[in-house]
């Protein structure tokens, strides 16, 4: 089992930008490939971002490329989100997961789930 509590999100202006955390506890972390989703209402949950397990591949929805990078720091038990050029088409709920293989894309199935943290993007 993983657990994984998020941090970071808020309320920012257009343009600016976030930086979201997830601490993990439990299963260790560097074999769990972690991710970022977001879910904004009345849309199905989607995958943002992923990261390998020792952080060397990364993986990106491209509505984010070149705005959002993923990180990981293993000696810490965190992943990180950063966010820049936030638009407010960025407001969702943002979730912080962990699977296992090698890396999580849009196309797995995480197996860990966060409890989500809020980011609201006012224009």
């Amino acid at each position: 089992q993983v657990q994984l509590v998020e941090s970071g999100g808020g309320l920012v202006q257009a343009g600016g930008s976030l930086r979201l955390s997830c601490a993990a506890s439990g299963r260790t972390f560097s074999s769990t490939a972690m991710g970022w989703f977001r879910q904004s209402p009345g849309k199905e949950r989607e995958f943002v971002a992923g990261i390998s397990l020792l952080g060397g591949t990364t993986s990106y929805v491209d509505s984010v490329k070149g705005r959002f990078t993923i990180s990981r720091d293993n000696a810490k038990n965190t992943v990180y989100l950063q966010m820049s050029s936030l638009k407010p088409e960025d407001s969702a709920v943002y979730y912080c997961a962990g699977g296992t293989g090698p890396i999580l894309t849009s196309r797995t199935r995480p197996t860990y789930w966060g409890q989500g943290t809020q980011v609201t993007v006012s224009s």
